[in-house]
């Protein structure tokens, strides 16, 4: 619930007292127009990084690798989008910092590591041959041990780096 407070009610009432400032600082005709190139300009930019995702993730799925771009970018490239074609300087200068691939790396990165200390790091350790092939041992059906071959799923809270 205070996020939406934050959301709604004091970030448009920072930007509006932002342009204000601005508008003071500059004039009227100019805040105008940086209002209308930030947008513009943010639009150009979220298109041509979104494109430059889409492309990483395709060249990727065509070698069969995983993206070096995740999801995670592919989203905060949205996100920077929609914020810089907002009016405001708030939003402008978080649409940037969403936009620019250093910058977004580095948010994408604390992002992961926020996920993962949230829910939890899964291990998965595959003992045997994987899907109902034989196993490294001498007859193929188990362990010496008389244990599983089946893979062991543990789940810890400890934070990969």
């Amino acid at each position: 619930m205070r996020w939406l407070l934050l959301l709604f009610i004091v970030v448009p009432l920072a930007e509006l007292y932002l342009l204000l400032l601005v508008g003071r600082l500059i004039g009227f005709w100019p805040t105008v127009a940086l209002t209308l190139v930030t947008g513009v300009a943010g639009g150009a930019l979220a298109k041509h990084e979104g494109l430059r995702v889409w492309r990483e993730w395709r060249r990727a799925l065509e070698q069969m690798t995983p993206p070096e771009a995740g999801v995670v970018d592919g989203v905060l490239v949205l996100i920077g989008g929609a914020l810089l074609i907002t009016p405001g300087v708030l939003t402008d200068a978080l649409g940037l910092v969403l936009l620019l691939p250093w910058s977004r790396t580095a948010v994408a990165a604390r992002i992961r590591r926020e996920v993962d200390r949230r829910l939890g790091i899964m291990r998965v350790a595959q003992f045997g041959g994987g899907l109902g092939g034989p196993g490294p041992w001498s007859d193929g059906d188990a362990p010496p041990d008389g244990g599983s071959a089946s893979p062991v799923i543990q789940t810890t809270g400890e934070t990969v780096e």
